[in-house]
């Protein structure tokens, strides 16, 4: 064993302290928000590339494909290399796909451009299992959970902070300091957290790729909380990428700073559902999806009234966050109960069906907002809602669960 490079339990707990858990944190958050940042920006690519409103949804809809492909064939490399060096290299690789995106002149090159930027951000899965890795027994649920709150601040904030640059200076501004971000945390985790020896190796990579293939046909669990990550998704999705729309439009003509506000509106909401893994904890995770569920279909109706009254969509906005997200962490929290030995595979399989519903939701809602404006994308929104309710009640409970 080399003894510069293998960390033991105490050496672990020394190196990975506060400021290297919540330096984690920020990375994700930082990471994460480069998959949202061009969502309150749709109606400025449009007009700077001359791109037809119906068609600028795929933008989200690349970045959450190249996601999704991350998720599959990237996340798994760190049970085979050293996860300091995936991540460095990850992040350089970032920054050079948000350059891209900013330099961008033809609408081609842009998609692909986001599609790289999307494959990148799985760099989010890898920090949190190194800093997983790095942690004590003792401590590795408060680190996990500590780290992974960055991604919900990332995913929230990232619309606000968005709108922000891009009113001051254009939407290509908002993908080049993103870049430098990248590189600026690419630096500080260079410098700062420490090397650990290589992850035990679990056979090869073709192996790995071939369990998580597995995972989706052996465990029943992972389909069906799948499938309802997939619906809560697309509903997320298709309130995210056309709410810009109507609200930049007459007659509310908002500004890019005014529309990013709206995700302040939906922290409020996602962090209320943080008792969510609690409750599950408690075995009340199918009463707690079902009441959840409930609440996102319910809320498409007070963001109808959208284009009369903010206030109704800020509350709309709430409640859809809040469902959303208390889903997602009881989604997380059955799955790996049901296989605690796979818990790096079940998260990168689980998380195909975030970006996959992601990514439908993207590209539906610009379509239909084109086609019969707001009302039918609050239509599709509840639709999609209800269809995921229906699924939970025609879905058996768990044996003793309430």
């Amino acid at each position: 064993m080399n003894a510069q490079t293998e960390l033991n339990g105490t050496a672990r707990a020394a190196l990975l302290s506060r400021g290297v858990t919540w330096l984690f944190s920020i990375t994700c958050a930082l990471a994460v928000a480069n998959v949202y940042f061009a969502q309150p920006l749709l109606d400025a690519m449009a007009r700077s590339l001359d791109v037809e409103p119906g068609r600028i949804g795929l933008v989200v809809t690349a970045t959450q494909i190249g996601y999704a492909v991350g998720l599959f064939f990237i996340v798994p490399l760190g049970d085979l290399i050293d996860r300091k060096t995936l991540i460095m290299t990850q992040l350089l690789l970032s920054a050079g796909a948000l350059t891209a995106v900013g330099f961008a002149n033809h609408w081609w090159v842009l998609l692909g451009a986001m599609l790289l930027n999307g494959l990148m951000a799985v760099v989010v899965q890898v920090v949190v299992a190194y800093a997983a890795a790095l942690a004590t027994p003792a401590q590795r649920g408060q680190v996990v959970g500590t780290v992974t709150s960055g991604v919900v601040l990332g995913i929230l904030l990232a619309r606000f902070t968005s709108g922000l640059i891009a009113d001051l200076a254009g939407w290509r501004a908002v993908y080049f300091v993103s870049s430098g971000s990248m590189l600026a945390m690419a630096f500080v985790l260079w410098k700062t957290i420490p090397t650990v020896s290589r992850p035990p190796r679990q056979g090869s990579y073709r192996s790995l790729i071939r369990s998580m293939l597995d995972l989706f046909r052996t465990e029943p669990v992972l389909r069906t909380r799948g499938m309802f990550a997939l619906l809560i998704f697309a509903a997320f999705s298709v309130l995210w990428t056309a709410m810009v729309l109507p609200l930049s439009a007459p007659p509310l003509s908002l500004s890019h700073t005014q529309i990013g506000l709206f995700g302040l509106a939906g922290l409020a909401g996602a962090l209320a559902a943080s008792k969510a893994g609690r409750w599950a904890d408690q075995g009340w995770a199918q009463r707690t999806t079902g009441i959840s569920l409930a609440v996102l279909a319910l809320s498409w109706l007070p963001m109808a009234f959208t284009e009369t009254s903010l206030l109704w969509l800020i509350v709309g906005v709430i409640l859809l966050d809040f469902a959303v997200q208390a889903v997602h962490v009881t989604n997380q929290s059955l799955i790996f109960a049901a296989r605690p030995d796979a818990q790096s595979r079940l998260v990168g399989a689980y998380m195909c069906f975030y970006s996959a519903g992601s990514a439908l939701g993207a590209a539906a809602a610009t379509w239909v907002y084109a086609r019969w404006g707001w009302p039918a994308v609050c239509l599709l929104g509840a639709t999609i809602s209800f269809t995921a309710l229906l699924i939970w009640r025609l879905t058996p409970s768990p044996p003793g669960a309430p």
